[in-house]
């Protein structure tokens, strides 16, 4: 199985980091092929700016909804200096909204497209993270929200774009998607709700809704202060997670599908 793994930590001696090894281990030994997106290491920019604007658009988006973006205004809006619009005034003359859709579509960033195409080409993904604010980390988050955009990982019927969430339709197609996080608090504070509400954010609306239905996220419990001991277990845990990562689709510990 071909696993990509997202990785996110500013420090190469990091408990995460070793996370990431014993787990990169573990899928290694167990055959599988493995690639590491190290989000610091690469500078990922996790801002969503003018230029991702191309990444939410389409020709498919019904004519209504384009009429009413008025796309040609935002792009001339964009526009820095005459020279600019002069050349973009040229570039949109004559086209319809649907035309003018596509031409942004196909400026999506490349920084972008480069984290598509890694993720299209695995079986499963793998999220490495410690965590912030009862979430992933800023720059995890922003790369989902840069990379798993619109036609790529979900698309929007009419109903959808008119405010009916249960009109949004999945695109991903991977096998599972495990999420492993360390944690400042311990379980008991997770089990006294903090679990269930990063659940629902990170594992239902940003995993299972884009259309992967096996999703598990793993705790590494109050991780920052943990003993020797404790560590070498987590640790062990990480290695079992990656040299048992396919595990039988009939397996009655895989969680169920959600629906959020």
């Amino acid at each position: 199985m071909r696993v990509l793994t997202v990785y996110a930590h500013h420090n190469p001696r990091s408990f995460c980091h070793s996370v990431l090894e014993r787990f990169t281990e573990g899928l290694t030994d167990a055959g599988h092929t493995s690639e590491v997106v190290d989000l610091y290491a690469i500078r990922f920019d996790p801002v969503f700016r003018d230029r991702d604007v191309g990444s939410y658009i389409g020709a498919d988006v019904p004519p209504r909804v384009l009429e009413h973006m008025d796309l040609h205004q935002q792009v001339m809006d964009s526009c820095h200096g005459p020279l600019q619009r002069w050349l973009a005034e040229r570039a949109l003359r004559g086209k319809s909204p649907a035309e003018i859709a596509g031409l942004i579509r196909s400026r999506m960033p490349k920084d972008v497209k480069a984290q598509q195409e890694k993720v299209a080409a695995a079986d499963a993904l793998a999220f490495i993270a410690p965590v912030h604010y009862c979430n992933l980390p800023a720059i995890m988050r922003g790369w989902i929200e840069r990379v798993f955009t619109y036609g790529f990982a979900f698309g929007l019927t009419e109903a959808a774009w008119n405010g009916d969430v249960e009109g949004r339709q999945p695109l991903l197609h991977h096998r599972r998607a495990l999420i492993m996080t360390s944690t400042l608090f311990d379980e008991a504070a997770y089990d006294d709700g903090i679990r269930d509400a990063m659940g629902k954010v990170i594992s239902d609306w940003g995993f299972r809704y884009p259309g992967i239905a096996d999703v598990e996220h793993v705790y590494f419990y109050a991780a920052s202060l943990a003993t020797p001991e404790t560590i070498k277990g987590f640790l062990e845990r990480a290695y079992d997670l990656g040299r048992h990562f396919e595990r039988p689709t009939t397996d009655p510990a895989a969680p169920a599908p959600a629906s959020p």
